[in-house]
């Protein structure tokens, strides 16, 4: 009788573990840290994430690889990650806060730029390449696949050959950061929506919007 009743506590024990490591998510935004780098194109997954927890009432902590904040919704535990590795590194931290906090790897949202779509438009994917893009050629490195949730926030393509560059890493002209307060809330409701009901609903919900 004791050997059946620890087994199925052991049982129970488990069942609690997976429910409690399903119910965590981590949502990051990529960019670059620095002064120079808080109002440019390259940095939207730093500002998408700023005003998620913003409006969640939050705030980050300085903590390894990264500044983190920790967002509860309805039974939900988001944990917020802005690398500190700078783009090129940002598998790096994507990884520790993944094997640290034991978030399986469908609980993960991915926040960047696209110059490929309009200033504002939306794009959330369950796979894809990099497209160019050196924070996702670093995830796609360090964790050795190419399927993970990822958030592509059009910043357009307003820029002359050879370019590129200065252009993702230039400031929002003044209609853009106008435009941007709208933007930047809808944003913030796309992570509610893809933590509470799911990467296929939100999809349908928010891309090309």
């Amino acid at each position: 009788m004791l050997s059946i009743i620890k087994q199925l506590f052991s049982a129970n024990t488990t069942f609690l573990e997976e429910s409690d490591i399903m119910k965590k998510f981590l949502v990051v935004g990529l960019g670059n840290i620095g002064t120079e780098y808080l109002e440019t194109r390259h940095n939207i997954g730093f500002k998408v994430l700023d005003a998620f927890v913003d409006d969640k009432e939050a705030a980050f902590e300085t903590q390894k690889l990264g500044d983190v904040a920790t967002v509860k919704i309805k039974g939900r535990s988001i944990l917020c990650l802005k690398p500190s590795t700078y783009m090129n590194l940002s598998g790096k931290a994507v990884k520790y806060w993944m094997d640290k906090e034991k978030i399986p790897l469908e609980n993960i949202l991915i926040i960047t730029d696209d110059i490929n779509l309009e200033f504002g438009t939306f794009r959330l994917k369950t796979k894809g390449s990099d497209g160019g893009h050196n924070g996702l050629k670093s995830l796609q490195q360090i964790l050795q696949t190419a399927t993970y949730n990822r958030f592509r926030f059009g910043v357009g393509a307003d820029f002359g050959k050879g370019r590129q560059v200065e252009y993702v890493l230039g400031q929002w002209s003044n209609e853009e950061a106008i435009a941007l307060k709208e933007r930047l809330q809808k944003a913030s409701n796309l992570i509610t929506s893809f933590v509470l009901s799911g990467v296929k609903i939100t999809m349908n919900e928010f891309n090309g919007k």
